[in-house]
């Protein structure tokens, strides 16, 4: 491999030819040989979008020149678009800061900048950095990627799915099936009134996201190495705000106050409480779409869904609900992940929180894993979902808790004693209520309805 040399405060480094990074990448690429994670590639494109905003409000400020501004925006539209990812190594096991990441997106557009303009041109600090702190950069960059990959990829797959369960309450309209609560059988329900409830579940968590969204469209940029502004021009947090909106496409926002931006993660917190919300109502979709589809003769059995791949290596037809078993780890995943971004949001001490790589790590794995697993399992599972209605009426008559509708002409005493005799001597509820003397078989007839008691 061939090597130049490049210089920092702290001397030379040798450094890849053929890499557009310089010393300070180089050091902590060396220092840090830990893990396999690299840094989410959702931050390497937050860092091109807010470094190209940057540029855009120093220059609209007085702060850069046209030349430079052009340059840097040319190179920074290379890193959104993921043409450079190769040039950006490092690991999230690093400085808590997120320092060298910023590093990393100066050295870079710096050293393609210059080639782009075929000189030296730009500085990774002086032009790259200008008028910013890794302090807030890092804080806006992990605001940008929570807020991109929530409304530009999640919501589309959970907007997918609720259309989903839309169709399946229409197509099962009129079904009527056995309740069950605590496992144990119970009154009758609509099929499709079970559909609502998860269809609703999805999109409460929409809105529980949604409201998340405000505190994350807040940028610490402006704040620099610990909130107070130095070396940041007047004006410059809300003209890269709205830099950074018109990037977007959506409608960030200077923070209020830049001590709370650089220190706190609560924001972080806050959203990612939603995004497990989520993963905790569809591990609850996914298990009564598995125990609805258990079987296919020894369980309840009540819908069929799609046959995927051989589930045994040996027992021959047996096929497995392996898409629900894939959303249900996802979901022990997030669970998991909601455990270290709330430890890490802890550790702000003074004017920064250091825990903010494994922060942002674990929430964007949450997002990207909620984003693919919805996608998978609606796809793979949910769209091919149909009511046995056969077994649907078998088990709702053989429900010894419709017995309930009888409360109201037989007191509930009468009614389970009536429950009782039916199964310890397995014979109908109507058997049952006519030989303790309870209905007559005409009167029994008039009042239990069970497709009536939804």
């Amino acid at each position: 491999m061939e090597y130049r040399i490049e210089k920092d405060s702290m001397g030379e480094m040798q450094v890849p030819a053929d890499k557009y990074w310089a010393a300070q990448t180089q050091r902590s690429y060396q220092n840090f040989k830990i893990g396999g994670e690299i840094m989410p590639r959702e931050i390497t494109h937050a860092f091109g979008i807010l470094k190209k905003a940057a540029a855009m409000a120093n220059f609209n400020l007085g702060k850069l020149d046209e030349e430079r501004k052009n340059v840097i925006c040319q190179a920074c539209d290379e890193v959104i678009s993921g043409k450079l990812n190769d040039h950006f190594p490092l690991v999230v096991w690093q400085t808590g800061s997120g320092t060298q990441s910023n590093m990393n997106a100066n050295e870079v557009i710096a050293n393609r900048g210059n080639e782009i303009a075929g000189k030296k041109l730009l500085h990774p600090n002086d032009h790259i950095n200008m008028s910013q702190s890794s302090n807030d950069t890092f804080p806006t960059a992990m605001h940008i990627s929570a807020v991109l990959i929530i409304e530009n990829e999640l919501f589309p797959a959970m907007d997918k799915l609720i259309a989903t369960f839309k169709r399946l309450e229409e197509e099962n309209a009129g079904i009527v099936k056995s309740g069950r609560t605590h496992l144990q059988d119970a009154t009758p329900i609509a099929f499709s009134q079970e559909i609502s409830g998860w269809r609703n579940m999805i999109e409460k968590n929409k809105q529980q996201l949604t409201l998340a969204l405000d505190g994350l469209k807040e940028l610490a940029l402006g704040g620099t190495a610990v909130g107070t502004g130095l070396n940041s021009p007047k004006g410059w947090g809300e003209e890269v705000a709205k830099q950074v909106s018109a990037l977007t496409g959506k409608n960030f926002v200077t923070a209020e106050n830049k001590f709370h931006a650089l220190t706190s993660k609560d924001d972080i917190v806050f959203a990612h409480g939603a995004l497990k919300a989520l993963a905790a109502n569809l591990m609850k979709i996914a298990n009564d779409v598995r125990w609805l589809a258990s079987g296919p003769r020894d369980g309840l059995g009540e819908i069929f869904i799609p046959e995927n791949e051989p589930g045994s290596s040996i027992m021959p037809g047996k096929v497995n609900p392996t898409q629900c078993e894939a959303i249900t780890m996802i979901a022990v995943q997030v669970m998991g992940n909601d455990v270290a971004v709330g430890m890490a949001a802890s550790q702000g001490n003074f004017e920064l929180n250091v825990f903010m790589p494994v922060c942002i790590y674990n929430f964007l794995q949450s997002a990207r894993l909620l984003t693919d697993g919805i996608n998978s399992f609606n796809d793979k599972c949910v769209c091919g979902i149909r009511a046995n209605k056969a077994k649907m009426e078998h088990n709702l008559h053989n429900s010894l808790m419709l017995v309930t509708a009888l409360n109201p002409y037989i007191g509930y005493d009468n009614a389970a004693k009536t429950a009782k005799k039916a199964y310890k001597e397995n014979i109908s509820l109507k058997q049952a209520c006519v030989e303790l003397g309870f209905l007559s078989e005409e009167e029994f007839d008039k009042v239990f309805h069970p497709e009536q008691m939804i």
